[in-house]
Formats: C-alpha cells, structure tokens, sequence
C-alpha cells in the first residue's frame, strides 16, 4: 500500500510539473524577463547618473552591481547591443574601476568587477584573451586585499563579516582566477569564504539547517520575536547565488567544486523546506515575523533550482514544482503590467528591514531587486528550454 501511495504522490508531483510547464514556456519567460528589465532601462536611461537616496552614490555601487549581474545574463540568452552599450557605458564611465578606488576591502566596492571583467571577455570573445582596461585596476585592488589584514579581526581572510559580501566578492576572484590563471586569487577565496563559513561569529553557516545567519549579530542565542532563528531570505540567496556562479567557473573535479556543491546541496535541501505554499519565500525563512511574499529572495533561491536541476544536481521530481510555483508566483504576485517588481525588500541586514513590503510599494533601491528576478529568470528560461 505505502508503494502505490508513493507512486500516486511521485505522479501528482509529475503532473503538476507538466501542467505548469504547459502553462509557461521559454519564451513566455523570456517576455517577462525583458519587461522587467526594459522597465528598468527606461526609468534609468543614463546609467552614469549617480544615485540620491539620502545621499549621493556612484552608479557603481553594489545594489546597481548586482544589476549588471543579472544584465549580463539576459544578454547571454537574448543578445541585444542594446544591452551591452547600457553597460559598456556605465564601466567606461566608472573607469573600469571599483568604487571607492583600488585600494578598497570593501565587498560591495568589488561587486562591479564582476561584469566589467565579463563585459571584456564578450568584447575580447574568450578569457584568455582579457587584458588592460578590463582588469588591471580589479586585479590590483584584489592584490591589495590579498596582502591586507582586518584590523578589526586581525585575520587577513576576515573581511567578509556578512554574508552578503559572499556574493559581492567571491566570484569575482574565481574570475580573476580564470582569466590569469593564477590560482593565487581561488585559493584566497576559498580561505575568505571557510572564514566566514567556520569562524566569523562562531561560524555563520548552520549545517545542520542547511542556512546562514546574516552576521555575528544573528547567531545564537540572538532568535526572532516568535523565538525561531532568524535567517534573512536574501542573504542566504546571496550566498546561494555565489555558489552557483563561482562553480560555474571552476572544474567539476576540483576540490573547490567538490567543496561549495557540497554547501549548495545542503542550502537546496534547508531552502525547499521554507518556501510558502503560495510559491514565494518569505523575509524571514523560518520564523512566522514579517510572514509576506518577498521577491529577491525568492529570485535567488529559484536562480540556484533551476541551475541544479539543469546539472543533474537537484532532482526535478522535487524541485521542478517548486521553481515552477516560484516562477507563478512571482509573474502573479509581484511583475506588474509596466515590468515594475513588487513585494521587492529594501537594502538593510535583516528581515524587518523595509518593511512593510507590498505589491506596490517601491524600495529605497529598485536596481539590485531587479539583477535578482533577471538571474531568476534566465535560469529558469535556460530550464524550460
């Protein structure tokens, strides 16, 4: 009896799978994807025009980085010169440096290297064939980092304190990696990433949950008002992120592989256990504080099934309807009619922060929420496909 029962459980999934794919195809997507994003284009036209929340910021800063980020990947599946000239622009203004100059250790400073250096392998049309302008100043703010010690730590592998700086930062070293060929720059990063991992605040990676706390200030005994842990959304989709697009970069068969694959097995496992019913993730993971839709996380978090999936990783019997009702959810729930984003998280560190979130409110930064859906769904374009 308990067979056919799974069996009858195993094919409902199935079928909701197929009924989902039916609904919603590449292409449909991919509408959805340039909708967003030509909303973003426009309200944006001048990519070199500073930001003013507050007070003025560089267009280089890490929420519009992260932009770029999801730009990049929409180019890959949907060339348009457009898209390059945008950002073309944006680094050549900025002079193909990080913010802040080259003598930063700051992760959201770095973050903008991360398509300036993918931006010249289009121009150059291969990786080893990136060089000057491209690279030489984050190549020499990395070997500035590299020699550089916290003073606030005393460790030279302890600058990314928040987990958020995993994805600002780390890929970019595995990319300085790949196109020098240099390992000097991967094994940094890993010894930045275990440090955080194991030793920032005890250790920021719970294993057992398979979930970061945001910080030192998050773990135990620290608990949300409903006294469950308190795992920020968008920063586990930041480190989820990270892992996705560092392994990218590396052998299959290297032990740094083998190492992250490791961590984004266990995040896959802690993650598909938190999502809502409606599809969406919510700010706070696992505790029932701020319990709402929230868009960033959400992208992130579709962003590293759907690669699984597509590398035989996750099994689409189980994740496949969750990337699909993620996917609903989101085209439903918060994609309005001119491509603008709602139930989008302001910048901060925690759960609280920005709210109260909804379908209509605007967020102090619109241009990193709008990175995540485009990484989103382009993974998930590449799925269906």
């Amino acid at each position: 009896m308990m067979n056919i029962q799974r069996l009858l459980s195993i094919t409902a999934f199935s079928l909701c799978s197929l009924f989902a794919a039916a609904q919603t195809t590449a292409d449909d997507v991919l509408k959805t994807a340039r909708l967003a994003n030509d909303y973003f284009m426009a309200k944006y036209e001048d990519p070199t025009v500073p930001t003013n929340v507050k007070k003025i910021r560089p267009s280089s800063l890490w929420t519009r980085a992260v932009y770029y980020e999801g730009l990049m990947a929409l180019q890959r599946i949907d060339p348009q010169q457009r898209y390059l000239d945008y950002a073309l622009t944006w680094a050549e203004f900025h002079k193909w440096t990080p913010r802040n100059g080259n003598q930063t250790c700051d992760a959201d400073d770095q973050c903008c290297g991360q398509t300036y250096l993918e931006l010249g392998q289009m121009e150059k049309g291969q990786w080893s064939l990136v060089e000057g302008k491209y690279i030489n100043n984050v190549r020499e703010n990395l070997d500035y980092q590299m020699k550089t010690v916290n003073p606030k730590n005393g460790s030279l592998y302890g600058w990314w304190t928040w987990i958020d700086a995993i994805q600002m930062a780390m890929p970019l070293y595995v990319q300085m990696y790949k196109v020098t060929g240099e390992k000097k720059y991967l094994d940094h990063a890993m010894k930045m990433y275990r440090w955080s991992r194991n030793e920032c605040g005890g250790g920021l990676f719970n294993v057992k949950e398979g979930l970061w706390w945001r910080d030192a200030d998050y773990v135990p005994p620290y608990k949300e008002p409903d006294g469950q842990q308190c795992y920020w959304s968008r920063g586990n989709g930041w480190v989820y992120a990270a892992l996705v697009r560092c392994m990218d970069l590396l052998p299959e068969k290297s032990k740094e592989y083998k190492e992250l694959k490791r961590d984004f097995m266990l995040m896959s496992q802690g993650l598909l256990k938190c999502q809502r019913e409606d599809g969406f993730w919510q700010p706070s993971l696992v505790s029932s504080n701020y319990a709402m839709p929230e868009t960033s996380g959400t992208s992130l978090f579709l962003y590293g099934f759907a690669w699984g999936m597509q590398k035989g990783y996750l099994k689409a019997e189980t994740y496949r309807p969750a990337a699909d009702r993620a996917w609903q959810a989101m085209v439903k729930g918060c994609v309005h009619p001119d491509g603008f984003l709602g139930w989008m998280q302001g910048t901060g560190k925690d759960p609280s922060a920005g709210q109260p979130l909804s379908y209509t409110r605007i967020p102090d930064f619109e241009d990193y929420g709008t990175g995540c859906f485009l990484l989103g769904a382009t993974e998930y374009y590449k799925l269906l496909k």
